[in-house]
């Protein structure tokens, strides 16, 4: 069984029922390609969630994903681009982001894991 890393990262959504509701309709069906791309990279798992306006999202990847060769990658991908630009529609950058960021990394405070004997 692989190790996987978990990476939890944050964004927010243009707070505005009608864009977020558009929002989950997008994410209901996103583009093949949006997805081999996520795949393609190294990600073996990728979840998002949503509380009113506050994305939160966790993806598991294998050792050789690397974000840079990811970012890289899509700049070179016309459908990521285009999801990506559509994707800006919605969403709005934290108060702490720097000019183009978007998903920012969290910082874990606490864990706790259980082994069943």
């Amino acid at each position: 069984m692989k190790t996987l890393n978990r990476y939890c990262l944050t964004l927010d959504l243009i707070n505005d029922t009608k864009l977020i509701n558009e929002y989950k309709e997008h994410h209901k069906k996103v583009w093949p390609e949006v997805i081999q791309s996520i795949k393609d990279s190294g990600i073996a798992n990728m979840e998002i969630y949503v509380l009113e306006n506050r994305l939160f999202m966790i993806i598991e990847a294998e050792d050789t994903f690397d974000f840079d060769t990811k970012a890289k990658n899509d700049e070179n991908n016309l459908k990521v681009q285009e999801w990506e630009k559509l994707m800006w529609n919605y969403q709005q950058a934290l108060p702490t982001s720097k000019p183009g960021e978007k998903w920012m990394f969290m910082e874990k405070i606490f864990g706790l894991k259980h082994l069943s004997s």
